[in-house]
């Protein structure tokens, strides 16, 4: 039976990552069969905690249209984040690791991404790297993708728009930006964050005034 953790605890931030590449060779490794989220946990080895956040956060970020996986994907975040935020090895629940990708899931987040992963790419490189050069740092950091994750949970139609969206960009904007050790691409990300949680009380605001304005009509 495949075991709930891996003996890397945390993702180490390193500048040779390359997320295309790990998308292409998840893509090879799988071509058109379906994948459990297990598989490719145990797959991406020492990395698997941030580059499965990622992973799972694209879809929301990007034009894919993958149904039925938004529920598993933001618990996903939530807790491979959190296990990082508190120093524990990157662990999913067995229910969860057993989720099923469809068989064309890598080919869609390939082709799908490939503009924002590629902009990633060529953007993020090691600078500013006084605000990742500490564990503690990066629990900080990551403190931020567990906000984006419950914001990304949220059970929300699909207006108002970007509500998915936003908090699905931040979390993989500080995410990567970290294993980039890219401190200017974490505070972009915390910036985003900030706009993101604006975007959400203004539209809170937006309903709630219109509820209070059927509500008294109703009761006038």
């Amino acid at each position: 039976m495949e075991s709930n953790t891996l003996e890397n605890h945390e993702p180490q931030a390193t500048e040779s990552v390359s997320l295309a590449e790990e998308l292409r060779n998840l893509g090879k490794h799988f071509e058109a069969r379906p994948a459990a989220l297990g598989e490719v946990f145990g797959i991406l080895g020492a990395r698997a905690s941030a580059f499965l956040i990622v992973l799972c956060a694209l879809p929301f970020s990007t034009p894919i249209s993958i149904p039925g996986l938004s529920t598993p994907f933001g618990l996903v975040i939530l807790l491979l984040a959190s296990c990082h935020f508190m120093g524990l090895p990157p662990w999913l629940p067995e229910r969860l690791r057993r989720v099923q990708l469809p068989g064309n899931f890598f080919a869609k987040v390939i082709v799908g991404s490939a503009g924002l992963v590629g902009w990633l790419e060529l953007q993020l490189k090691a600078r500013w790297t006084v605000l990742t050069d500490a564990e503690w740092k990066r629990r900080l950091h990551t403190g931020v993708v567990i906000m984006a994750a419950m914001l990304l949970m949220l059970p929300l139609p699909p207006l108002p728009p970007f509500t998915n969206t936003l908090p699905a960009l931040v979390s993989v904007v500080i995410t990567f930006s970290v294993l980039k050790r890219d401190g200017l691409g974490v505070l972009a990300g915390h910036g985003l964050f900030l706009f993101t949680v604006g975007y959400f009380i203004f539209w809170w605001e937006v309903v709630a005034r219109m509820f209070h304005e059927v509500y008294s009509r109703l009761a006038g």
